[in-house]
C-alpha cells in the first residue's frame, strides 16, 4: 500500500515517483552481501540512472558499471569522482573516436572478444586500466531469448572455443553476464559451467565479474547460497569477485502514477491513461510484462474489468487487462508498481507524448521534484 496521497498537487501526471526509504533498504540487503564475501557491487546504470539517488547510492555500494560512453561519465562525475568509487565499462565494441575519453573515466575495462581486447588493450593498460574480456559459458537458466546472453548466436561474450591460449596471461580479469531476474540456483549453474571451461585460468585473474541479473533484493532470492556460492569462488581462485545488479538496487521502489483520461467499449470495457506503455514503460511491451496496480486485480477477479491504453496512435499501446471494485471514472488516478527500473532509462517521446515527471519521495515524506519535461526536451531530440 501507498503512504501518500496520488491525488496530492504536488503530483503530476503522469509521473515517476522513487521512494527514498525503499530504495535505501534494498541498499541495506546488498551492503549486507558485500559484508559477509568480502565482494565489491555496482550499480548498473543500464537499469537505474537517477543520479539525484547517487550519493545515497554511494554510501552502500561500491561504485557504477556502464554500457557507454554517456553511462560511464554519468557514473564517473556523479559517484566515481566526487565519492571515490570505482568507475567500470562494458561494451560489445568500442568506438575508436571515443575510447580514449572513456580511458579518462573509467578503471575496469571489459572488452566483448579477443579481437577487441588486441585491439584497445594496450592502450587501456598503458593508461593504468584493469582490462578483462566477457566470456559466455553458453549455459541457458531462461527462456527469454532477448535479455538472454547465451541464447544461439548471442553476440555478447566470447565462448571458449573462441580463445587462444596465451590471451589469457594478458588479461586482469573474467566477466561474465548470463541472468536476467533470476535468482542464485541459476547463477550456481553458470558459475559451474564457467569454473568447467575456464578454471584452469581463474587462478591467474585477479578479479571475476558474476555480471547481473541477480534479484537479490526479492523476498524469496536465497541470499545465503549466493554468500556461498562468492566465498567458495573467493577462495579457491584468490579473486576479488564483482556483482553488477540494477534491479536490485531499485526493486519496487518507485511508482508511476497515472490519470485516466477516457472510457471506452469495444467488446470489452477500455479506459485510456496518461501513461503509456510504448513511451513511459516500454519493458511491458518488450519483455513481455504485465505491471501490478496498487488496488487492482487480474482480469475477472473483481467486478469491473479493463484494458488499459496508452493515448498514443500505436494501436499495441496496452498496458493490460485489470479488475477493479467499482468503475473507473475519469480524472481516477492509478499507482503502477516496480516502475523505477528500466523506466526512466528506457523512455521516449513517441508521438510527442510527454515525459513523466521525477520525483523523489524523501524519507521524512517530503516530495522533491527532480526533474520535469515538455515541448523543448521532445523537439530538442529531432
Amino acid at each position: 500500500m501507498l503512504d501518500f496521497d496520488i491525488y496530492s498537487p504536488e503530483i503530476p501526471t503522469p509521473c515517476y515517483i522513487v521512494d527514498e526509504g525503499l530504495l535505501e533498504d534494498n541498499l541495506r540487503v546488498l551492503k549486507s552481501v558485500s559484508e559477509r564475501t568480502g565482494c565489491r557491487i555496482l550499480l548498473a546504470q543500464k537499469c537505474f540512472s537517477m543520479y539525484s539517488v547517487y550519493p545515497l547510492i554511494a554510501e552502500y555500494l561500491d561504485g557504477t558499471t556502464a554500457s557507454s560512453l554517456h553511462e560511464a561519465r554519468l557514473g564517473y562525475e556523479e559517484m566515481g569522482k566526487p565519492f571515490a568509487k570505482e568507475t567500470h565499462i562494458f561494451s560489445p565494441a568500442y568506438r575508436e573516436d571515443e575510447f580514449d575519453e572513456i580511458l579518462g573515466c573509467c578503471e575496469h575495462i571489459v572488452f566483448n572478444s579477443p579481437s577487441q581486447f588486441r585491439r584497445f588493450g594496450g592502450r587501456a593498460k598503458a593508461a593504468g586500466a584493469s582490462v578483462g574480456i566477457r566470456v559466455n559459458p553458453c549455459v541457458r537458466t531462461q527462456e527469454h531469448d532477448i535479455y538472454d546472453p547465451c541464447a544461439p548466436f548471442s553476440r555478447l561474450g566470447t565462448p571458449i572455443g573462441g580463445f587462444d591460449e596465451g590471451i589469457f596471461a594478458e588479461l586482469d580479469g573474467l566477466h561474465f553476464h548470463t541472468l536476467c531476474e533470476q535468482n542464485s540456483d541459476a547463477l550456481e549453474i553458470t558459475v559451474n559451467a564457467v569454473e568447467e571451461q575456464f578454471g584452469k585460468y581463474l587462478g591467474r585473474m585477479k578479479w571475476l565479474n558474476f555480471g547481473g541479473g541477480h534479484h537479490i533484493t526479492r523476498k524469496d532470492y536465497d541470499i545465503d547460497r549466493l554468500v556461498r556460492i562468492i566465498n567458495r569462488v573467493r577462495d579457491k581462485y584468490g579473486v576479488a569477485v564483482y556483482l553488477e545488479p540494477g534491479e536490485a538496487v531499485a526493486l519496487n521502489a518507485g511508482f508511476l502514477i497515472t490519470e485516466v483520461l477516457e472510457r471506452g467499449y469495444n467488446g470489452m470495457e477500455l479506459a485510456i491513461t496518461d501513461a503509456s506503455a510504448a513511451c513511459h514503460m516500454p519493458d511491458v511491451l518488450e519483455m513481455p510484462y504485465r505491471p501490478e496496480i496498487i488496488g487492482a486485480g487480474k482480469a475477472g477477479e473483481k467486478p469491473y474489468t479493463y484494458r488499459l491504453g496508452g493515448a498514443t496512435c500505436l494501436a499495441g499501446d496496452i498496458i493490460g487487462d485489470y479488475s477493479f471494485d467499482k468503475p473507473l471514472e475519469v480524472g481516477e488516478r492509478l499507482a503502477f508498481c516496480d516502475m523505477a527500473i528500466y523506466s526512466m532509462v528506457k523512455n521516449n517521446t513517441f508521438n510527442g507524448v510527454k515525459l513523466p515527471s521525477i520525483l523523489l519521495r524523501k524519507k521524512d515524506g517530503e516530495l522533491v521534484t527532480v526533474r520535469s519535461f515538455g515541448y523543448e526536451d521532445f523537439k530538442s531530440r529531432l
